[in-house]
């Protein structure tokens, strides 16, 4: 039995690797700033309680993120970890950081180069964007009478499916950066909300946006996606559909 740190444990990924960690066995710190069953009291933006979050802890997995702090935050933890003798920190990021010039992805980068000069040993894994996000950009525009869409291309994957990969690297030796993991399918922005809209009953005119721009363009080559085979298994149809019926049932 490992004791293993998760930060963002309350968040749409942490839950299910906090849940599949526990089914395993571990010992599992759920890092929340609010308490909570399960859950160790800290402050990834103060460092409050995070010297005693991480005491006997051998295993970090950070999946915190914030959109506007990400990097600052990374490295408070990454220095009570150091501090703590952690001897592995798992990273969640996002395929296509170090390739697309969008602030958030900047932020995911500096994190990426954080963990890698901390001194502790690590593995990153970078992965596509999860099925729920496609479904938030289609549900953001739910009441106008049309969909939203852009001319890009995505590889959604199911946020239990990156769980589970956590998971299996969390119980490994420290791999360094690992392959990059993303959906079965590529599709385009276009065919994933006409699988949203056949799920919902939904018949709504597809208005497709063009925005210029460098991140546009880098989102339009692809730099975005993992490639196929993908490693989910789960479509974005099929999550659609789970969605319509109202659970979160494979």
């Amino acid at each position: 039995m490992t004791t293993i740190l998760v930060t963002g444990a309350t968040g749409g990924l942490g839950r299910p690797t906090v849940d599949l960690l526990r089914s395993a066995g571990h010992d599992v710190r759920a890092l929340s700033r609010r308490a909570g069953d399960g859950r160790v009291v800290a402050d990834l933006e103060t460092g409050a309680g995070l010297e005693d979050a991480h005491t006997g802890v051998e295993t970090v997995l950070h999946l915190a993120t914030t959109r506007k702090s990400d990097a600052a935050q990374t490295r408070t933890l990454l220095d009570a970890a150091r501090t703590a003798g952690v001897g592995h920190v798992v990273y969640i990021s996002i395929v296509g950081v170090d390739r697309i010039p969008f602030a958030y992805y900047r932020d995911k980068a500096e994190c990426e180069r954080l963990v890698e000069e901390s001194g502790i040993p690590f593995t990153i894994l970078r992965a596509t964007q999860f099925h729920g996000f496609v479904a938030d950009v289609f549900l953001a525009t739910r009441r106008l009478p049309m969909m939203l869409t852009l001319p890009v291309s995505d590889q959604p994957i199911a946020v239990e499916e990156v769980a589970r990969r956590l998971v299996e690297l969390a119980e490994g030796a420290p791999a360094g950066r690992v392959d990059d993991i993303g959906g079965p399918e590529i599709l385009t922005l276009d065919e994933l909300a006409a699988q949203w809209q056949r799920a919902h009953g939904t018949h709504k005119r597809v208005w497709r946006v063009s925005i210029p721009g460098k991140t546009m363009a880098a989102f339009r080559a692809g730099h975005h996606l993992a490639g196929l085979p993908g490693y989910g298994t789960e479509t974005f149809a099929q999550y659609a559909e789970r969605r319509a019926r109202g659970t979160n049932e494979a």
